[in-house]
């Protein structure tokens, strides 16, 4: 089994409102139907079930940049945009919250039977995962969050999140089928996060002859535990600072994004009549579907997509977010019936942005950015669950001088 990352996440409040969430909905289908068409389903697979690629995708839908609410509102808008279309896709979502979670192994053994898969293995699988991350390994994070992705390939992921009895945060634990041994002796590439003191791991191998005898718990200090894993812990402050994002990678997506720059480049004529804005948020959800896994270190980019519900960074861009889906669905239906043009365009995007850092030099006024961005939400629909953003009364910034 490898386990692929963890992430440390502070817990918010508040639902997702309506209006969101069926934009996340329609997002969220084409961009997952991109990365199958571009690189196949468990690719797919794998991006989920690494913890930096999962938050930046959250951020790039418009949810909370670093709350763990983006690990319940992702996996719902996965299984309510992916399960009716399975069948086509062949991946299937199952699981989630609460007692959703415990319905788990039924709807495995029912995927089972639609696609001749051992639904008796998958939901072994299912229930063993959760037991390291709840029982064999015990690190003061209960476990209240467990879905289980699988391919018709067989090759599947899990999320799970467990809350902290004391601490106020939330633990999302992420697995890939990939190189599965064992369940029971080392299954994890690691176990990290912030030390905890003394911790439970009975997966460990200096473990076996307490799990032979079950005499006494081996009380071994974290450090003998803990190895090398991407692992995500975000800040407890609500508001992105400069440090949280790469102002060269997201400075060369604002320098692309300006019109003049955009008809520079004959291979993104397919995209003409898409203003500035709508570049913005359509380049950073090109690299969600081409990017490597280097490029998602710092998450809190990809908010500067389409905002977030609370207003952070900025209000919710709805008449941009509007604009990325149709341009996406349109490239996907595309695609679909043999012309990729549209696609590739798209794809483009990624490759002239990282083009483009090469020897680039960001402006670093990040208050102006931000500024800019929250002064010209009224012109693009911007909204959040505070309402609709409003005219600014006050002269703006300059975000390039």
């Amino acid at each position: 089994m490898k386990r692929s990352g963890t992430a440390d996440l502070l817990l918010h409040g508040g639902a997702v409102p309506i209006w969101l969430f069926s934009r996340m909905k329609q997002l969220t289908l084409p961009i997952v139907e991109a990365i199958i068409e571009q690189k196949g389903k468990d690719d797919f697979l794998e991006r989920l079930s690494d913890p930096f690629w999962f938050q930046s995708f959250g951020s790039v839908i418009g949810m909370d940049w670093n709350s763990s609410g983006v690990t319940t509102t992702v996996l719902n808008v996965l299984k309510q945009s992916i399960n009716p279309v399975s069948k086509q896709l062949g991946l299937y979502v199952c699981g989630g919250k609460g007692k959703q979670s415990t319905r788990t192994p039924q709807e495995l053994l029912e995927v089972g039977n639609k696609t001749g898969l051992d639904g008796n293995h998958l939901a072994k699988c299912s229930k063993l995962s959760a037991k390291v991350d709840n029982t064999a390994l015990q690190d003061g994070f209960n476990l209240y969050i467990h879905s289980f992705i699988v391919g018709d390939t067989g090759k599947w992921s899990v999320i799970q999140q467990g809350m902290h009895n004391t601490n106020g945060m939330a633990r999302r634990y992420h697995w890939h089928s990939e190189n599965l041994k064992s369940f029971v002796e080392e299954p994890h590439t690691a176990v990290c996060g912030k030390n905890q003191g003394n911790i439970l791991n009975l997966t460990h191998k200096n473990a076996l002859p307490t799990k032979q005898s079950i005499l006494e718990i081996a009380k071994e200090h974290p450090d003998k535990i803990l190895k090398e894993l991407p692992h995500l812990l975000v800040p407890v402050y609500h508001h992105i600072k400069p440090k949280d994002v790469d102002m060269k990678r997201l400075g060369s997506i604002l320098w692309l994004a300006q019109e003049n720059e955009t008809q520079k480049f004959e291979d993104l004529l397919l995209l003409k009549g898409l203003g500035p804005r709508t570049l913005q948020s359509l380049t950073l959800v090109s690299e969600i579907i081409h990017g490597t896994p280097s490029r998602f270190s710092d998450p809190a980019r990809f908010a500067f997509a389409h905002g977030g519900k609370d207003a952070t960074p900025f209000p919710v861009p709805t008449k941009v977010y509007d604009e990325t889906i149709a341009t996406l669905k349109n490239a996907v239906h595309r695609a679909n019936i043999g012309n990729s043009d549209k696609l590739k365009a798209i794809k483009k995007l990624t490759v002239l942005s990282q083009k483009a850092e090469k020897g680039f030099t960001p402006n670093t006024n990040f208050d102006a950015l931000i500024k800019k961005e929250n002064d010209e939400s009224y012109k693009y629909g911007g909204r959040s669950i505070y309402g609709f953003a409003k005219a600014p009364q006050n002269k703006q910034l300059s975000l390039f001088g």
